[in-house]
């Protein structure tokens, strides 16, 4: 799902449908248009992406012989996958390499929260679940309020039951299922969180796949504001990698998959909390 741009300076999303479906040459004919007007491709996608699909993104990349082609797979929700695309377009606008780009990607993982409040836990294996949360999911009216990332949560929902958040500024976002009335709990969430503000969005296709049910409501907290990210992109220190000659920060080029040597991973900065203007 590509989420609409957070500012004019958020350069445009283009989706890439239906790979596995169309003709080989009309996706390898795409890709490669891609590639030489924009000169670099990041391509992120959700671990709950079909393996047919994968398989083909692959294929097309090896048969243009391109090492302008990056294939990201974060380990977040559906949600949180279309947060952190975003967070990249808006940052393709300043004075970044496409090697810091791409590898920024690992770096703002960790500061996006994402959960969902689901109906039932018996078909999730995203987030470790017990025994007791599996047997209450069968329990008709049963809620469950799960954190997937960055640090696993689960508990029931009910009064003053809440998820442990992010000590910094975000705003959330939130995409609604089958249960509606689950969104009131994210609310209130919301509010003892301190975010700035709530936007609701449609639900992305992959989320039912990911959370292992259709009766849910997604939500993600996140940094909007640009300074922020560009400060936080621009204050690890960068390498160049050995193999493909890209700058990078972080432990490994995402072009490539190289692993640039000596390198000290430098630990997600602290944020300041601040007050809204």
């Amino acid at each position: 799902m590509a989420l609409p741009a957070q500012d004019e300076r958020t350069m445009p999303a283009v989706v890439l449908g239906g790979l596995d479906q169309r003709p080989l040459e009309h996706a390898l004919t795409e890709l490669h248009t891609l590639t030489e007007q924009y000169g670099y491709l990041i391509v992120v996608c959700s671990t709950a992406t079909p393996k047919t699909v994968l398989r083909r993104l692959h294929t097309l990349r090896s048969l243009l012989e391109s090492d302008r082609i990056a294939v990201f797979r974060p380990g977040l929700p559906p949600l949180g996958i279309a947060v952190l695309a975003r967070q990249l377009r808006q940052l393709s606008s300043c004075d970044l390499s496409p090697g810091v780009l791409a590898s920024a990607g690992r770096l703002l993982t960790h500061y996006i929260h994402a959960g969902a409040v689901l109906g039932s836990v018996a078909r999730l294996d995203r987030v470790p679940v017990g025994l007791k949360a599996h047997a209450k999911s069968w329990v008709p009216g049963s809620q469950f309020a799960v954190l997937a990332h960055p640090e696993p949560q689960l508990v029931r929902t009910g009064p003053g039951v809440t998820l442990k958040g992010p000590e910094f500024n975000t705003w959330m976002l939130v995409g609604k299922g089958q249960q509606t009335q689950q969104g009131d709990w994210v609310a209130g969430l919301a509010g003892q969180w301190s975010v700035h503000g709530l936007r609701e969005v449609p639900l992305p296709a992959e989320s039912p796949v990911w959370w292992g049910t259709g009766r849910m409501t997604e939500f993600c907290s996140y940094l909007a504001d640009l300074s922020v990210l560009y400060q936080l992109v621009t204050s690890v220190r960068q390498t160049t990698c050995h193999w493909c000659g890209l700058d990078v920060i972080g432990d490994r080029c995402v072009f490539c998959s190289a692993t640039p040597p000596a390198h000290e991973p430098a630990a997600p900065r602290a944020l300041e909390q601040r007050t809204p203007a």
